[in-house]
């Protein structure tokens, strides 16, 4: 089993050290450890960093072409790996992190996505997230995130899709369903992919023992920045039509309306009108090539619509 870790940074020098320290200590180290710069204003500093640890290549790009991009050549650079395990910089995996995903990998053939256990980063105790869910209203959210650990979160399940923050996929699964959609830039874009992937037929597993220590959004100006609810709530809109199958598409499509509509009220009222209108009217200008998008996702979906509709979350408020 061959496995390449990619990691994409952005003005992230500050935190790499910490990330390729953890990677130095797996119990089952990456074959490969690919980290692909897009342009940071710290990049002298950050090679500087990279140098100290050999497994590491380091990869600039020298401008900023998004996360999904990014990943996107990262995946493409590695055409020999079974496996690719994408880590962001401010995800810190435990020693036993890989050696725990990849031995689930092996024992469940007929999985092809393995999410981790992600832990708050400055109290462990607290959950970050159990993998990704998906609202039939076309919200998204970590599950579990914040919480407390409980039973249910120490035996691996079935989950809608994994947070790239650390995830591991089968590389074909990837290369299957074309990789992560460029025009998202950044934000939901894992989500997407996760239901591109599960249209296709391919599973995810929520693997517990793979820990993962997690600030999240540390270079991006916290998920609560302009910018993270920007490209977050134009992203959202382009999930629903691009990836709802069938009939739910237009059974829950008022749903989905509604909830756009209560998003930019509830910004509006925080005074934040400007940048959630600006999300949402982005996201209508890019609907007639997510629709085109849609076209052929879904001309090659496998997954049957009462499949998808058993993982899509139902819960009125979020379950934690």
């Amino acid at each position: 089993m061959r496995i390449v870790v990619i990691i994409v940074t952005w003005n992230a020098a500050n935190l790499i050290g910490r990330v390729l320290g953890a990677l130095s200590l797996q119990s089952r180290p990456a074959d490969r450890v690919l980290i692909i710069d897009n342009g940071s204003s710290d990049g002298d500093m950050l090679g500087g960093i990279v140098a100290q640890y050999p497994f590491c290549e380091l990869n600039p790009l020298g401008k900023n072409l998004g996360f999904a991009a990014a990943n996107n050549i990262g995946v493409s650079q590695c055409d020999d790996a079974e496996f690719v395990a994408l880590l962001n910089p401010d995800a810190f995996p435990e020693p036993h992190w890989l050696e725990a995903l990849l031995s689930v990998a092996r024992e469940n053939s007929e999985c092809d996505v393995f999410g981790s256990k992600l832990v708050n980063a400055t109290d462990p105790s607290v959950l970050d997230g159990a993998g990704d869910a998906y609202h039939i209203s076309g919200l998204v959210w970590r599950e579990r995130h914040g919480a407390r650990e409980s039973a249910r979160d120490c035996a691996p399940r079935e989950i809608f899709s994994p947070c790239a923050a650390a995830a591991l996929y089968r590389r074909q699964a990837l290369m299957d369903v074309g990789l992560f959609d460029e025009d998202y830039f950044c934000y939901v874009e894992d989500v997407d992919l996760g239901f591109r992937l599960r249209l296709a037929g391919h599973k995810a597993l929520y693997v517990p023992d793979a820990v993962v220590h997690h600030v999240g959004s540390a270079t991006t100006g916290g998920k609560r920045s302009d910018f993270s609810v920007y490209h977050g709530h134009r992203n959202l809109v382009w999930t629903f039509v691009k990836d709802m199958p069938g009939i739910l598409f237009w059974l829950l499509l008022p749903l989905h309306i509604l909830m756009n509509l209560a998003s930019i009220l509830w910004f509006a009222l925080q005074g934040r009108g400007g940048v959630i209108l600006r999300a949402k009217r982005d996201a209508l200008l890019g609907l007639p090539k997510m629709w085109h998008k849609r076209q052929k996702i879904q001309s090659t979906r496998i997954a049957k619509v009462r499949e998808i509709w058993r993982y899509l979350d139902k819960q009125i408020i979020p379950a934690r």
